[in-house]
């Protein structure tokens, strides 16, 4: 518990700051539409933290997050009666994009940096050749209700990220958590526990890829059909990650702090916004955040490997 009150900390102190820039952050209705731009990043940090708590990277979900969109508006095209077939195809590729980064990364060894950059580039390769940079089609209000539209008062992209952050939680206090985390700490004497390292790993990619869709469908109710549209998001999602404490490498963090850590950094660029402050500055602020959790983590160990002897 102790390690996740620091970004909370912190997520207060920016919460605070916007609020004295703008007043009306204060009300519900202020607060809520906050949390749900921040959704569909929130839910791609959970995902990406079960990946990097494993030990391993996943830099495909940007490129996923606009496969989702552009093949939804494309295979949609307006037509009310394809929005559910079309959602749960959406949900099945996901999946399968998780479970082939999961599969070359653990059975052909495969650095899941190296795997996960191929997918990348194999996507928006694919995206662009599809639609020839100008996506087409429409998607249709039944599925643009997930990302604007609301169960009354509340949002359903905020209702989707808690069920997806209860769910989360469950997991990783599950033995499934666990077995993630020995295997992220240390692979070899996870295995020798009897821990099956690859079958964890691969779920961890599989869980990666599902939020990427998940996050996928909220972006396009939200911010509609472009083939930019989740450009930069898996640097973003990683930023949140190791925002919230979670170490490189594996085997260190909370899935709630990871969380938490891409609340902070939505928070963060809000701010920057109402002061005017370039958008371009927002790939700065990453880069200086991902640079010192290393370079931290890294200060770190020498002290833990002292204090064990």
């Amino acid at each position: 518990m102790r390690r996740t009150l620091p970004i909370f900390g912190v997520l207060a102190v920016l919460l605070v700051a916007i609020a004295v820039v703008n007043p009306f952050f204060l009300e519900p209705a202020g607060f809520l539409g906050f949390v749900k731009r921040a959704a569909p990043l929130v839910i791609l940090a959970a995902g990406q933290y079960f990946v990097i708590v494993s030990g391993e990277f996943d830099l495909s979900v940007g490129s996923l997050v606009t496969v989702e969109v552009v093949v939804a508006a494309r295979l949609i095209d307006g037509d009310e009666s394809l929005t559910w077939p079309v959602l749960g195809l959406l949900l099945v590729l996901g999946l399968l994009v998780g479970l082939v980064n999961g599969a070359v990364t653990t059975l052909l060894r495969v650095p899941s940096f190296i795997t996960t950059l191929g997918m990348m580039l194999i996507l928006s390769g694919a995206v662009f050749l599809w639609t020839g940079g100008a996506p087409r089609g429409a998607l249709s209000q039944g599925f643009r209700a997930f990302g604007r539209g609301s169960l009354g008062p509340i949002p359903w992209s905020v209702l989707i990220l808690l069920a997806v952050g209860v769910a989360a939680v469950l997991l990783m206090r599950a033995d499934f958590g666990r077995t993630l985390v020995a295997t992220g700490d240390n692979e070899r004497a996870a295995a020798l526990s009897g821990v099956r390292v690859d079958r964890a790993r691969i779920l961890a990619f599989v869980l990666s890829g599902l939020a990427a869709a998940v996050a996928g469908i909220l972006l396009g109710g939200f911010a509609g059909v472009s083939a930019q549209v989740g450009q930069g998001l898996e640097f973003q999602a990683i930023t949140a990650v190791v925002l919230g404490g979670v170490v490189l490498g594996g085997g260190r963090g909370s899935v709630v702090a990871a969380m938490a850590g891409a609340l902070t950094l939505e928070a963060l660029f809000t701010l920057l916004n109402l002061y005017g402050i370039s958008g371009a500055l927002e790939f700065t602020v990453q880069g200086v955040i991902i640079i010192a959790a290393v370079a931290a983590g890294a200060l770190r160990l020498p002290f833990r490997l002292r204090a064990s002897t």
